[in-house]
């Protein structure tokens, strides 16, 4: 059975299982770990030993991609919808053109309590809760299930997630749709939830209110040194650029990550999705001239379906075919786990024993002497040399 034939190690928690088990309510549920992930538990009373759960696991029967993607730099021509986004503002027209066409879009979202859950809109402004980066793992919930339903139904959707993700919808769905159109990302790891529930709670203590709205990747300081945002309900706000911010911190240091993610099977540039977006680091080595740090979007495009959408978006944007070689240079996590640092379960035996959260990033994840010095030296020469 499910819980018994996958590891932690390996378990993606992807949803997959409990969406495709036919024997409902709760014989497979998705329970909460120690340190805040899920993992699928079964219940054996009800289990009709039907196997969908085993044969369906995106992991115990993974298969990569067929098809070598194309590889393009992309800006969005619209600079409001690009100065809301985390990148080049691709997202918001590939969800657009759905929508115009009678679609549905799935994403991940902040619920009010600010956790990260996957959800659907069929409308255009409900696309703005999906735009900007969430470093959570999102909850899918039943969405796999309501995807079906509308595919079924003739309905276009687009589905956007974490390759796991997808490659979790596109085992439970079994069978292609031509009316399905599915867009990862290129994904550094999931943090735990329980993490990020710890940061909310220690950002909230020291502005004495709660959120009303947390930004992840506020370009107040430019694309490449993006910004952590909280603006509280007593008007206060909270900015902190992603070298500074302690969640940030621990995240981009692999301190909470899911343990699947440091052996994570879908690192691949053969991707089973039609599209996949990120940031394009390292535009400014391979297209200078769309660079000027306000953001540009890296589009991997997998299928005839990817193209056949680019080809409906692309007079809206800014864009250029280049190496993809070249581009995943600057842009390893596309294809290489995110290695594992000793000092991650120390860390998250702290959050478990309910640490302080400020002291445990700053113990578990200062930089090397050596690396601090290696950057004030690179400071000092960039001041030095600044034309």
């Amino acid at each position: 059975m499910i819980d018994k034939e996958i590891k932690k190690s390996d378990c993606t928690g992807c949803y997959a299982c409990a969406n495709v088990c036919p024997k409902e309510p709760n014989c497979i549920s998705m329970i909460e770990d120690e340190e805040g992930f899920w993992y699928p538990k079964v219940n054996y009373d009800k289990c009709i030993k039907c196997d969908l759960c085993i044969s369906t696991c995106p992991v115990l029967n993974y298969r990569p991609g067929e098809n070598a993607p194309r590889a393009y730099a992309c800006i969005n021509k619209n600079e409001l919808i690009r100065a809301k986004s985390s990148s080049g503002g691709l997202f918001t027209l590939i969800a657009e053109q759905i929508i115009e066409e009678g679609g549905v879009v799935f994403g991940a979202e902040f619920n009010d309590n600010f956790e990260v859950v996957h959800d659907f809109t069929e409308t255009k402004e409900g696309i703005e809760k999906f735009r900007g980066s969430k470093y959570v793992q999102s909850r899918i919930g039943n969405t796999y299930m309501q995807a079906r339903h509308l595919l079924e139904s003739g309905g276009k959707v687009l589905f956007t997630g974490t390759p796991c993700q997808i490659a979790g919808l596109v085992a439970f769905l079994k069978e292609p749709f031509d009316n399905l159109y599915c867009m990862d990302i290129i994904c550094h790891g999931v943090p735990s939830p329980k993490v990020w529930k710890k940061y909310i709670e220690l950002r909230e203590k020291e502005a004495g209110s709660p959120p009303q709205r947390i930004s992840f990747r506020l370009k107040n300081e430019g694309w490449k040194r993006y910004s952590v945002s909280f603006l509280f309900k007593n008007d206060t706000e909270y900015r902190q650029n992603l070298k500074n911010d302690l969640y940030m911190r621990a995240f981009l240091k692999d301190l909470c990550l899911r343990p699947s993610c440091y052996n994570c099977k879908f690192k691949t540039l053969y991707r089973i999705s039609d599209m996949t977006l990120a940031d394009f680091w390292g535009i400014q080595n391979i297209a200078p001239e769309m660079d000027d740090d306000r953001g540009t979007s890296l589009l991997f495009i997998n299928s005839k379906s990817g193209m056949d959408m680019f080809e409906r978006i692309k007079d809206k944007i800014i864009y250029k075919e280049v190496d993809i070689n070249e581009a995943v240079k600057y842009n390893t996590a596309a294809y290489k786990s995110a290695g594992y640092n000793p000092s991650r379960d120390r860390f998250m035996q702290g959050i478990i024993n309910n640490e302080p959260f400020d002291i445990l990033v700053k113990k578990y994840g200062a930089d090397k002497t050596s690396i601090k010095i290696k950057r004030k030296i690179k400071a000092f020469v960039r001041k030095i040399f600044k034309p």
